[in-house]
């Protein structure tokens, strides 16, 4: 009879895990018991809930003045905080990526980056409301906080993961700090930042909702007041513009992820003419320009 040979099982808990499982079970148990979590208390909120949805529909588009000027200012906030937070994320970016500052410049920039995160849209909405007062320009500026915290980071971690041969192949051909990160760093990363910024322009639209509730413009103010005069009809009419506007941006965006994404060669289109703008297309950036393809192509 020959011996059973003994594998370890591959998804085997050790102790450590299996008493970390059990504290989070327990724990879990234990907030649902603090909160008031049963399902006695879901039920009965499911029932108010389908009164609350017969009074919205069918949705009430009577107020075209009303529902259309909410939606143009949110959108007109959720450009221009789109447009500044990338304006600002891109230096702030580049300045905290380790492989390429030293930590004297790259700690102060993640730090930034840091503290935009750090609070929710809707509370920098708050401070920036009883700092500047109510109006849209609150909402510009707590969404180009997040703008800045959201492309900043993602872009940071972006250029700390491109290669360096192509870095070094630029910087050996003697180029300028601007020509590498022209020709070394920007192609390599140039694509995702681009799916970054569309990103964030479809989650400011979404949070300029969210702002306007606490007084920062855009239509938020509009439908706090719809629920607050429990014009319902109107409510749903605001939400299905919303998700029909939110549904558009999402296709808008998908077209520019394809023609900057799927391989369509815009980095080769953006260095050939950074190679042959004005001060940029000298014999050094020319160079640097070869010795960047010639890196790419060895990788």
């Amino acid at each position: 009879m020959t011996p059973r040979s003994s594998h370890p099982r591959p998804f085997a808990l050790s102790g450590r895990a299996k008493a970390g499982v059990l504290l989070l079970v327990l724990y879990t148990v234990y907030a649902a018991a603090q909160l008031d979590f049963s399902w006695a208390r879901f039920e009965s909120g499911m029932g108010h809930a389908s009164t609350f949805l017969a009074r919205m529909f069918p949705p009430n588009f009577e107020k075209p003045a009303t529902l259309w000027k909410g939606i143009a200012e949110s959108l007109e906030i959720a450009v221009l905080a789109s447009v500044l937070g990338i304006l600002f994320a891109l230096p702030v970016g580049l300045l905290g990526a380790r492989n390429l500052m030293p930590a004297w410049v790259s700690w102060p920039a993640r730090s930034i980056v840091a503290l935009c995160r750090a609070l929710h849209p809707v509370i920098v909405a708050i401070l920036f409301v009883k700092a500047v007062g109510f109006g849209a320009l609150a909402g510009i500026l707590a969404l180009t906080v997040a703008s800045i915290g959201f492309i900043g980071k993602l872009f940071t971690e972006a250029i700390e993961e491109i290669s360096l041969k192509q870095v070094e192949a630029v910087r050996a051909t003697g180029a300028s700090f601007a020509n590498v990160l022209a020709f070394g760093v920007l192609p390599q990363v140039f694509a995702r930042f681009i799916g970054f910024a569309t990103y964030q322009f479809d989650s400011n639209l979404r949070n300029s909702t969210m702002v306007g509730i606490v007084g920062a413009g855009g239509v938020g103010g509009t439908l706090f007041s719809a629920f607050q005069r429990f014009d319902y009809d109107f409510v749903s009419a605001i939400l299905l513009t919303l998700i029909a506007i939110i549904m558009l941006g999402e296709i808008l965006a998908g077209f520019v992820r394809a023609v900057f994404l799927d391989n369509l060669g815009f980095d080769r289109i953006l260095q050939g003419r950074f190679a042959g703008a004005r001060g940029i297309g000298s014999s050094a950036s020319k160079a640097a320009y070869q010795a960047a393809r010639k890196a790419e192509a060895d990788q």
